[in-house]
């Protein structure tokens, strides 16, 4: 019965540390994203020119006087 409570004790510690190490990667900046805002930056024309032109596409077909 005394293993129980040495594991349990181990496995706790060993919880408590890795908790750690991850609150310390996060405060450090870790898993900051810095690639994908630059990425996103080159994709986002492609994506407001086809909303624009879906649109206008609208825009055409319930006012054909314009």
């Amino acid at each position: 019965m005394s293993v129980i409570y040495v594991l349990l004790t181990i496995s706790i510690i060993v919880a408590v540390i890795f908790f750690t190490a991850f609150i310390i990667s996060v405060k450090s900046g870790q898993y900051d994203d810095s690639y994908t805002p630059s990425v996103r930056m080159l994709f986002e024309d492609e994506l407001v020119s086809e909303t624009s032109a879906t649109e206008q596409e609208k825009t055409k077909k319930t006012n054909p006087t314009k």
